[in-house]
């Protein structure tokens, strides 16, 4: 008989990618509690140098809460890999009951600047990779009682706005959530195929280097997204077919206390990408708090006159806080086209000796263009408005080198007391 819900996952096989830390280890620690073995399946096996946790390290958090563990290092664009370690999990445990696609890669990058070996990475990691992990584990899957696979993937929300600015993303990520569209139908009755996705940002290593430092206080931790997966794990198989969105699913568990889950209680979460809660609603539960409305939509002719001489008071408080340990964490050149009174284009050299800025163009190319308006960039550098969450709204265009851009935003945390 499938087991109901409420069947706790003692004895079951977790085989899941990426999870030698994140969201991946979450699901891994939640499952292991109940005494669950789980295959790790990630490609750390030697300490990272920027971040934290291997498949050995994994294993060891795992064991003792009580799951049984095997490391396996797996890169899921090789299908040798794979097969490995899938072999190895039937050898060790006797089957596959749950599949967990969360390896994942990401850029956030336009067409222009996402060079070609980026967009086989993410293809190859999110699209390919969840495939062949998924072919591979089917055959094993067919035979549990309990037969579950999860891709850690969001809705398919066929706005433009989350095409346009990470098209090779955003599509990268949709193959994932295809799948379960495909393989939910082809599988009716033997394997329930879901997909999983966070209604807020998540706190990851991941989620760092994109957001920046400060970025965590906008964040909710891990354990929703491992609280969701469990909740999903527990259905029978006729549950499938769903694009489940982590609070929503744990509402419907009876939860009613979501700050538990904050990283910082109390404080305005960032919506994730490809939900349309963005940009009203999100815009009025922030206000409700007393922030500023970051991603509020605004019409042009309500929106306030930035105050004379703005940005040229922007950049002398920016000049005042250069220098050479600045320049040499840093080492690049920014190139901003403001629009709007008191625009133009104005640079940021952090690269030559002292650092400098100005008006008009910087004597050396620069390694990021960023586009906004006079109105954005003040908010920008003062601490009112998120980069991450600017460029996830529209309002901030970047061309250029996305890991050069993400170093500006801590030196804009900098300044932020000053400006």
């Amino acid at each position: 008989t499938e087991p109901q819900t409420g069947w706790r996952l003692a004895g079951c096989t977790v085989f899941i990618t990426g999870a030698s830390r994140g969201i991946g280890k979450a699901i891994a620690l939640k499952a292991a509690k109940d005494g669950a073995n789980i295959v790790i399946a990630a490609k750390t096996a030697q300490p990272h140098p920027k971040l934290l946790g291997t498949i050995y390290t994994a294993a060891e958090e795992i064991e003792a809460v009580g799951g049984k563990a095997l490391p396996c290092i797996v890169d899921v664009r090789d299908e040798q890999q794979i097969s490995a370690a899938v072999e190895k999990a039937i050898k060790k445990f006797g089957g596959i009951d749950i599949l967990v696609n969360n390896a994942s890669a990401i850029s956030l990058t336009n067409t222009l600047d996402t060079p070609t070996k980026r967009l086989d990475l993410m293809m190859n990691v999110n699209t390919r990779g969840t495939y062949l992990a998924s072919k591979a584990c089917i055959p094993y899957l067919k035979k549990s009682k309990v037969a579950h696979i999860l891709n850690i993937s969001p809705p398919l929300n066929l706005n433009p706005v989350w095409f346009k600015q990470h098209c090779a993303y955003t599509i990268a990520k949709y193959g994932m959530s295809m799948y379960v569209l495909g393989m939910a139908e082809e599988f009716k009755g033997e394997i329930a195929v879901n997909a999983l996705w966070p209604k807020t940002a998540i706190h990851t290593a991941a989620m760092d280097m994109l957001g920046g430092p400060g970025i965590e206080s906008q964040c909710r931790k891990v354990d929703i997204i491992a609280d969701a997966a469990y909740s999903i794990f527990q259905k029978p198989k006729s549950f499938t077919g769903n694009f489940v969105i982590d609070e929503n699913i744990l509402k419907e568990e009876g939860i009613e206390n979501f700050d538990v889950y904050a990283i910082k209680p109390g404080h305005p979460l960032q919506p994730d990408f490809f939900l349309d809660e963005y940009p009203e609603a999100v815009s009025k539960k922030v206000e409700s708090t007393g922030a500023v409305p970051e991603f509020k939509e605004e019409k042009l002719q309500l929106q306030p006159k930035p105050r004379s001489g703005a940005v040229e008071e922007t950049f002398r408080i920016v000049k005042d806080s250069l220098s050479d340990d600045v320049v040499k964490a840093t080492q690049a050149i920014y190139l901003f086209e403001l629009s709007g009174e008191d625009g133009g284009t104005w640079f940021l050299d952090l690269k030559s000796k002292g650092g400098n800025v100005g008006y008009g163009e910087p004597s050396d190319q620069a390694d990021v263009v960023m586009s906004m308006t006079t109105d954005d960039f003040v908010k920008m550098f003062s601490g009112k408005l998120k980069p991450t969450m600017a460029f996830m709204s529209g309002k901030l265009k970047i061309k250029g080198n996305m890991a050069l851009a993400i170093k500006l935003e801590k030196l804009m945390n900098q300044m932020n007391a000053r400006l």
